[in-house]
């Protein structure tokens, strides 16, 4: 790393400490509900304004071409100060990286400075009921038309569908597993597009279905060649890992909430403690091996699966604490905006962990067998 650590600590911690926030901004994390929108567009605006979004998109297309170390401290810093890195992690991670790789002249013109400045949120329309960690198993279809495609199918879990104004979809065009899936772009707003939220036991709606029914799409909404939507949506992968680190910050907070929380409830006993314990040393763990990955400079570390595997079990059992903190309050209504309720939607979302982004029982696969070398899975 050729950026001094202390120099940009320091320089992000100012900067966001001395930002102004947006009535209703909180820290939702990758996602937006539908309420965190406005106050997430004005936060994000302020950060473009000040040259701290899109740090990874080269300077040709209003990014800052930024090293790993820079872009994974700064999200850390987020996390400390309590306030998202950007609007929604889709359009910026996602999106925008496969046009610029892949886009068409048109597309990058169209769609990379609305991003940017945070004017349109965009949701990945990639797992579906019978593929979700399994892609390459999707069956939306899109066929040729006279006037472009024609989709026709369903999507589940695509973060923020109902606010955004596009989608990265992944459809199938041809028989081949891999090589018959292409990438679209989707106006939200089309005929044929219904989006139904889904609500979560901790009482939001980040997820939705969203359901294609003849849905006209032009040749212009195709993301580079038919027969490309699989190289393309590996693209998106490994953004996401990149930021793991910064999680480790906001476990530290919850720790202390619940240790605070026992406390309060009397049930800081030595057993309790030594679990407290157990998880304070998993989260630096976690740190450590989130810096070794950033130094390595690239996110194709096999650290990063490690991460990703590691923080949502981590955050799972982290959760799962509230149950031995609050011991009957555990029953609260998650929704309220009492001091329980935040270490009960701790728990609800911990649940998840271990399931988005790639199940663990996927992970452990990727993990033995593209890291390890080991035989892989009868299937």
């Amino acid at each position: 790393m050729t950026e001094d650590i202390a120099t940009l600590r320091s320089q992000f911690r100012s900067f966001l400490e001395s930002a102004p926030k947006p009535p209703g901004l909180r820290n939702y994390g990758p996602t937006p509900t539908a309420e965190d929108i406005e106050p997430g567009r004005a936060w994000h605006k302020h950060l473009a304004q000040h040259g701290y979004v899109c740090l990874h998109w080269p300077v040709e297309f209003g990014g800052a071409d930024a090293s790993v170390a820079y872009q994974a401290l700064f999200a850390e810093e987020c996390a400390r100060a309590g306030v998202p890195r950007q609007l929604a992690i889709t359009a910026v991670d996602l999106v925008g990286p496969v046009l610029i790789k892949f886009g068409s002249e048109q597309q990058r013109s169209r769609y990379l400075e609305p991003i940017r400045l945070g004017d349109h949120v965009w949701t990945q329309l990639f797992s579906e009921p019978g593929a979700g960690s399994d892609l390459a198993g999707v069956r939306t279809k899109a066929v040729k038309s006279a006037s472009g495609w024609r989709i026709d199918g369903q999507k589940v879990w695509s973060s923020a569908a109902n606010s955004a104004q596009f989608g990265l979809l992944l459809a199938r065009t041809g028989p081949d597993s891999h090589r018959g899936l292409s990438m679209f772009i989707v106006p939200m707003d089309s005929a044929g597009v219904l989006v139904r939220p889904l609500r979560q036991m901790d009482g939001e709606s980040k997820f939705n279905e969203v359901f294609f029914d003849g849905v006209e799409l032009t040749d212009d909404h195709l993301i580079g060649d038919v027969g490309q939507g699989w190289p393309i949506a590996l693209v998106t992968l490994g953004r996401e890992r990149l930021t793991l680190g910064s999680q480790a910050v906001g476990m530290f907070k919850l720790l202390d909430r619940m240790a605070q929380a026992a406390r309060e409830h009397d049930q800081l006993n030595p057993v309790l403690a030594q679990s407290m314990t157990k998880l304070w040393a998993r989260m630096w763990l976690l740190r450590f091996t989130w810096q070794r990955a950033i130094e390595e400079g690239g996110t194709s570390s096999s650290a990063f699966s490690v991460l990703k595997l590691m923080t949502s079990e981590t955050d799972r059992d982290l959760g799962d604490l509230a149950t031995e903190v609050l011991g009957t309050d555990v029953c609260v209504d998650p929704s309220d905006d009492s001091d329980e309720a935040e270490l009960v939607r701790a728990m609800l979302v911990g649940r998840a962990q271990t399931i988005l982004g790639g199940t663990s029982e996927i992970q452990r696969n990727i993990l033995g067998e593209r890291i390890l070398g080991l035989p892989k899975e009868p299937r």
